[in-house]
């Protein structure tokens, strides 16, 4: 019998911002995404389903892999190319494989979401200590932290982030139970970066 698989995340990001690309660049493991370049998240599980997924997707479009990451309940695989079409032949290669649609895909759900402003000198240094991957935060600046259920969604959130407002990402995370993201800068951009970000995660549709 066949087993079901659970999409929980499928999402296109249209147009790869420069910090976020460039942040991306440094945790893939296979080809390097790059500013301009179109990009698929798919996340689901069980976690295993991923490499016969991927592999699908690899021969029928020249979309390049950015990793597939098996984690202990969930499959995660990234995609990209300068073609947009090429990123969306990828996904319709790999929901036909799945026997799924886009509609199956979880509708993210906001965990929680805070600007802290005038961010203190010592809490600056814990979170540049912490795992960060992008730029530095200074002492003064608004900082905006989103958290999303799937994990992965939080990539469109970034993007759009970087987009719509003149910010600093420091850093995010698309993979485990919650994705994050951390942005600094002034408070008037950190306020417009958060309404992007929010607006984005608000219009995927799903179940």
């Amino acid at each position: 019998m066949k087993e079901k698989m659970d999409l929980r995340t499928f999402i296109l990001v249209d147009n790869m911002q420069p910090q976020y690309a460039a942040i991306t660049g440094t945790v893939t493991k296979g080809d390097v995404p790059l500013a301009g370049m179109s990009q698929l998240y798919i996340e689901l599980a069980p976690g295993s389903s991923v490499y016969h997924l991927l592999n699908a997707a690899l021969k029928q479009t020249n979309a390049k892999p950015g990793f597939q990451i098996v984690e202990r309940e969930y499959g995660e695989i990234e995609l990209h190319s300068f073609s947009p079409e090429e990123v969306k032949q990828a996904g319709a290669a790999i929901l036909n494989a799945c026997e799924l649609s886009v509609t199956d895909r979880y509708q993210p759900r906001i965990v929680s979401e805070q600007i802290i402003s005038n961010i203190d000198p010592y809490q600056a240094q814990l979170i540049n200590r912490d795992g960060r991957l992008g730029s530095i935060l200074v002492p003064g600046e608004s900082l905006f932290i989103l958290e999303v259920e799937p994990a992965a969604y939080i990539s469109i959130a970034v993007n759009e982030a970087e987009k719509k407002a003149d910010i600093k990402i420091v850093t995010f995370e698309p993979v485990g139970k919650f994705g994050r993201m951390y942005i600094s800068g002034t408070e008037s951009e950190v306020r417009a970066a958060r309404d992007a970000a929010l607006s984005v995660i608000d219009a995927v549709e799903g179940r």
